[in-house]
C-alpha cells in the first residue's frame, strides 16, 4: 500500500543513497549463500541506478559465506578463523556481484575498510575522495568491513555502524538498513503478538533505545541495538534512515517510491 503520508517524501528526493544488506538477507536459512537474492539486489540497484540515483552498498556476507563453505553451522567466535573464513568468502561475494552486475554493464568497486580508516584524518579524507570520485564516474562501491585484517581495536563490529558512517562520509541523504526484520517495534513482536510496527522516529529517547534488544540470528553479528546506533549517526549529520526487512531485496525501489515501509528515522 502506497503511504499518504507527505513526510515520506524525503525518501522520494533522496539522491544519494547507501544501501545495508545484512547476512540474513544473503543466505538460506541454512547458511548457504542464495545466490537468487543477489542477483535480485543486483538487478534492483542497477535499475535505481538508471535512475540518476547514487548508490553504495554496504554488504556483510564474508564471513557466514566463508562459514558456510567451510561447513560450519554457527558464526564462529575466534578472531583468527573469522579473519580466514572471510577472506575465503569474501572472494565469493564479490564475483557474485561482479557476475549479476555486469549484466546491466555496471561497473563496482571494492572498498574494505577498518574503523582506522575512518578514525585517521588523512586516511577518512583519502576515502572521503574515493567515495567522490566513484559516485562522479557512476561506479558503485561495495564496502564492507576490512575482516581479514581487523582486530579488535580497529573493527566496527558490525556494518550497521560502517554503513551509517558511510553515509556520514559520503553525504549520502539517506541509508536504508535491510535486515530480518520489519522495522522497529513498540515491543519484541516474537514475544507478543500485539507488537506494533512504529512508522516514524524522529528523535532517538531512552524509549526508543530501551527497544533495542536482543541479537540477530546464527550468522549475523547485530542486531537492533546496532541499527539505533546506525540511527544516531545519521542523526548527526541529519542524514535520514529507513529500516525494513530484507526478505524481497526488491523493496528498496518501493521505499524509494515513497511506500511507508518499515521504520523511518527522519532528522532534517
Amino acid at each position: 500500500m502506497k503511504s499518504t503520508n507527505q513526510e515520506r517524501a524525503f525518501v522520494k528526493n533522496a539522491g544519494r543513497i547507501v544501501i545495508k544488506i545484512g547476512s540474513s538477507s544473503l543466505l538460506h536459512s541454512n547458511g548457504k549463500i542464495n545466490i537468487k537474492k543477489i542477483e535480485s539486489i543486483c538487478d534492483t540497484l542497477s535499475n535505481i541506478q538508471n535512475k540518476n540515483k547514487e548508490i553504495a552498498l554496504v554488504s556483510s556476507g564474508a564471513v557466514a559465506i566463508g562459514a558456510s563453505r567451510q561447513g560450519f553451522k554457527i558464526r564462529p567466535e575466534g578472531l583468527e578463523m573469522k579473519q580466514a573464513l572471510a577472506a575465503i568468502g569474501q572472494t565469493d561475494l564479490m564475483n557474485l556481484y561482479e557476475k549479476f552486475f555486469n549484466k546491466h554493464n555496471k561497473l563496482i568497486a571494492q572498498l574494505l575498510l577498518t574503523q582506522e580508516d575512518i578514525i585517521d584524518r588523512q586516511k577518512k579524507e583519502h576515502a572521503i575522495n574515493v567515495l567522490s570520485e566513484l559516485f562522479e564516474r557512476k561506479v558503485i562501491p561495495i564496502i564492507n568491513e576490512n575482516d581479514t585484517i581487523s582486530i579488535k581495536q580497529i573493527e566496527f563490529g558490525d556494518n550497521d555502524t560502517l554503513s551509517a558512517l558511510i553515509a556520514k562520509l559520503s553525504r549520502a541523504d539517506l541509508l536504508i538498513i535491510l535486515t530480518d526484520v520489519d522495522g522497529l517495534y513498540d515491543k519484541n513482536p516474537q514475544q507478543n503478538a500485539d507488537a506494533k510496527l512504529i512508522r516514524q522516529v524522529e528523535k532517538i529517547t531512552p524509549e526508543i533505545e530501551t527497544l533495542a534488544n536482543g541479537k540477530g540470528n546464527e550468522f549475523s553479528s547485530g542486531g537492533m541495538k546496532t541499527k539505533i546506533e546506525a540511527a544516531k549517526i545519521c542523526a548527526s549529520s541529519n542524514i535520514s534512515m529507513v529500516l525494513a526487512s530484507g526478505k524481497d531485496l526488491k523493496i528498496v525501489e518501493d521505499i524509494l517510491n515513497g511506500e511507508e515501509i518499515g521504520t523511518a528515522f527522519k532528522f532534517n
